[in-house]
């Protein structure tokens, strides 16, 4: 992978200034790109969530399972394993899961020999139950419930829990009644925390610096998978971790994941950008659309009116308002401007925004019919996008959390197609 050189950051107050005139960025542009010396690490003062953090969740937990008569929930390997007890781990035909009961400690169900590993990132509790390899994970997972006193009732498991481990439950524990957890898991990832925030706010400064960065480093020429590498590279030399990246070309842009067809930037190329990072496991997710040298009209009508979209999104994101309700709003906007309603192209194809945490994409989202009232902690990307098949698409994308008030931006869009980067805001307090 080619090594690029870092634009320098102005500010002793990292406010990221908008790059002067990059809508005429050209093949002249003479930073060094063989070089990512200026790149440093900008993580290090990211704090981890905590110990006295995770067992307040595991209390919330078990406050919303008394609430909901859920005797318990397993977890499998995944984000939710990882908020409750900091085990980041993979599933397999092996069974490793975490079982929380509505009374008394958590225990994790693992492999025998693999407790040492599980162990390394195990942030809280003591009880880890292993099995060997002729013996049932599930009747460790029953022996675990029954220690609890827990021997009928509802269990809970996530709609992403295999098959597999939902039957093997049910028979080693037959007067068990199979239930979501989802109210548990998601009424407690659902609504960030300041330590939380915190991480991805830090997260979205990674990526916005590197999209700086990789703006100043554009050239004619330049492959998809040029400028893609470009960007994960900068993310990963500023701390982020787990970088990706989407570089849409030209009509590609049209589509909102790209297509196989080999796109390289030429002069008036529009380029679409969509990537993130993670810090201490929480996400970012900016989205950018620029023109390489003039912009065509028919392109800054459509920018511009993307743009504004984002403005009614963010309008409509109110307190207490149902989350479809923002959808409904950008889609009404659009309508007036000659876009369908719907999905129909030309026009938006996808919902407005989704949550966002530590998975890139989580629940809720700002779409159509989507009843969960809007409430404090609360995050999700705003990207109301306009695709036209067969010319070209714009994408911008910000992500917000919803403060007491209403919602606040962890990163200001740009102001236009000449100002295309947006710059970092500090987090708000309420």
């Amino acid at each position: 992978m080619d090594k690029r050189h870092f634009l320098k950051l102005a500010g002793a107050s990292f406010a990221l200034a908008p790059v002067a005139a990059m809508a005429a960025i050209n093949q002249t542009n003479a930073t060094d790109i063989n070089s990512l010396s200026g790149l440093s690490n900008i993580t290090a003062d990211a704090k981890p969530i905590t110990t006295e953090e995770r067992k307040a969740r595991i209390e919330k937990a078990q406050s919303l399972m008394k609430a909901q008569n859920i005797a318990a929930i397993l977890v499998e390997p995944g984000a939710a394993m990882d908020y409750f007890s900091g085990i980041k781990w993979w599933r397999s035909e092996r069974l490793t899961a975490l079982v929380i009961p509505q009374k008394g400690d958590m225990a994790v169900v693992t492999p025998f020999f693999e407790k040492p590993s599980v162990l390394e990132s195990l942030a809280i509790g003591d009880d880890v139950r292993v099995w060997q390899e002729h013996e049932s994970p599930f009747d460790v997972v029953a022996n675990i419930l029954k220690s609890r006193g827990i021997t009928s009732g509802n269990i809970g498991f996530e709609s992403s829990v295999r098959y597999f481990v939902v039957t093997g439950v049910s028979r080693a524990l037959p007067n068990i009644k199979i239930v979501p957890a989802e109210p548990i898991t998601l009424g407690c990832r659902m609504y960030k925390t300041a330590s939380e925030l915190a991480l991805m706010h830090k997260a979205n400064e990674v990526t916005l610096r590197a999209y700086e960065f990789v703006f100043s480093n554009l050239k004619l020429g330049m492959s998809q998978q040029d400028v893609k590498s470009l960007m994960n590279t900068a993310q990963q030399h500023l701390g982020g971790s787990g970088t990706w990246c989407l570089a849409l070309f030209n009509d590609a842009s049209a589509y909102p994941h790209g297509t196989n067809a080999a796109q390289t930037i030429k002069e008036g190329s529009v380029i679409l950008l969509d990537s993130g990072c993670s810090v201490h496991g929480y996400q970012s997710d900016i989205s950018r659309t620029l023109v390489f040298g003039k912009a065509p009209q028919k392109v800054q009508d459509v920018w511009h009116t993307v743009r504004e979209g984002q403005n009614v999104a963010f309008a409509a994101a109110k307190i207490g308002e149902p989350a479809g309700k923002v959808d409904d709003a950008v889609r009404q906007y659009y309508a007036s401007k000659g876009y369908s309603k719907d999905y129909a192209l030309p026009g938006l194809s996808h919902r407005t925004g989704h949550g966002i945490g530590m998975e890139g994409h989580e629940s809720v989202n700002f779409v159509r019919g989507e009843n969960t009232p809007l409430r404090k902690g609360m995050c999700f990307s705003n990207e109301p996008g306009i695709y036209i098949p067969g010319e070209f698409g714009v994408r911008l994308e910000d992500c917000l959390y919803m403060t007491e008030t209403g919602p606040a931006y962890f990163t200001e869009p740009p102001e236009n197609l000449a100002k295309p980067l947006g710059k970092l805001l500090n987090l708000r307090d309420k």
